[in-house]
């Protein structure tokens, strides 16, 4: 292997000799004098609002499904989130011992005000409920707080009151399964 560098193109030329007489030359970039391999601060961010309601491993795979690469241009994984979470002083996901969390995702909010998950994206969409969604391919985080408020309630009852949409079956509604005991 001969390694050589082109100013003009500002690259590092790589020739490897093979054993049957071929060679390849691959080319690299050369970083700059003063050129930062630091993750970019809208990720940071992403990763300090994420951490509320998942562990490295789900943020690896979120980042991941946007398309979202580290300062070196590699893939997310735990081992990378942890380290950027560690560097940057972001706290450790931890789940609440009594299972009352105070940041829900999607299903879990629209779990506790009882209504479907679209109804519950579409009235955050509309900024009739306060949640965040950090990534375009991720979750929603909403605080649980907010959710015992007024708006939320105001919601619930509009999607009750909704005679298209009625919450639950009918009560003459037969199963599809039948039982079999």
């Amino acid at each position: 292997m001969v390694a050589d560098l082109d100013d003009v193109a500002s690259e590092i030329v790589l020739v490897i000799h093979w054993v049957g007489g071929v060679h390849t030359e691959l080319r690299l970039p050369k970083r700059r004098r003063g050129q930062r391999n630091a993750t970019p601060d809208d990720i940071v961010e992403a990763e300090r609002q994420l951490v509320l309601i998942a562990n490295d491993d789900v943020i690896a795979g979120v980042l991941n499904r946007n398309g979202l690469t580290t300062g070196n241009g590699n893939r997310w994984t735990r081992e990378r989130v942890t380290a950027l979470r560690s560097y940057r002083r972001i706290p450790v996901f931890r789940p609440q011992i009594d299972w009352f969390e105070p940041w829900l995702n999607l299903g879990g909010a629209a779990k506790l005000l009882g209504v479907t998950l679209k109804t519950l994206r579409l009235a955050a969409e509309a900024g009739e409920i306060e949640g965040t969604h950090p990534l375009p391919e991720g979750p929603w985080i909403f605080s649980r707080s907010k959710l015992a408020s007024p708006e939320a309630r105001q919601i619930l009852d509009r999607a009750r009151q909704n005679p298209r949409h009625p919450i639950g079956s009918p009560p003459n509604q037969e199963s599809l399964f039948p039982s079999i005991t």
